[in-house]
């Protein structure tokens, strides 16, 4: 495997995985919490992470990741016969479909649509339990998605070691 696939892949593999726990982390425990308080306040401490989330070190892992899983995507093509080849274009499209897609798709318009809502207002309240449900359950598939995406780009490193270029 050359020298910029090996680069890309493990770069593209360590940023899924880090994206991927940061999602796990807010299944596991982050929106349960909030879903344990009283609405206005679950409102307000979402609305407040929301906002906190928009900043270079996540935008840059989780958009990062993405121009990695692009190039690697490119540059598997260009490099078809090197072993490994499905698991890094699998790694990638799973990480960008499951992680990026989902999050503009449905995430994201849930969460602009908390954002226009006063916490404690009863409308907010009425929103809070349906965003409650449908964000945790496409966060779920987040989650999943780059965990697996890791987990392929990390079969596709060692795949290429166990058997080199011209041995396929």
């Amino acid at each position: 495997m050359s020298l910029a696939l090996s680069l890309v892949t493990l770069l593209a593999a360590l940023g899924a995985g880090l994206v991927g726990g940061v999602f796990f982390a807010f299944s596991t425990f982050v929106m349960p919490a909030l879903s344990r308080l009283p609405p206005d306040q679950g409102i307000a401490a979402m609305q407040s992470i929301n906002v906190a989330a928009i900043n270079r070190w996540f935008m840059g892992a989780l958009f990062g990741t993405a121009a990695a899983c692009v190039l690697l995507i490119v540059l598997s093509l260009l490099a078809s016969s090197e072993a490994g080849t499905g698991l890094r274009v699998g790694g990638s499209v799973l990480y960008l479909a499951g992680t990026i897609l989902v999050t503009i798709a449905f995430n994201v318009p849930r969460n602009d649509a908390l954002a226009s809502m006063a916490p404690a207002s009863a409308e907010a309240a009425h929103l809070w339990r349906h965003y409650l449900r449908g964000w945790t359950t496409w966060n779920h598939v987040r989650a999943a998605s780059g965990l697996l995406a890791a987990a392929g780009l990390t079969l596709a490193l060692l795949a290429s070691r166990a058997c080199p270029a011209g041995e396929v």
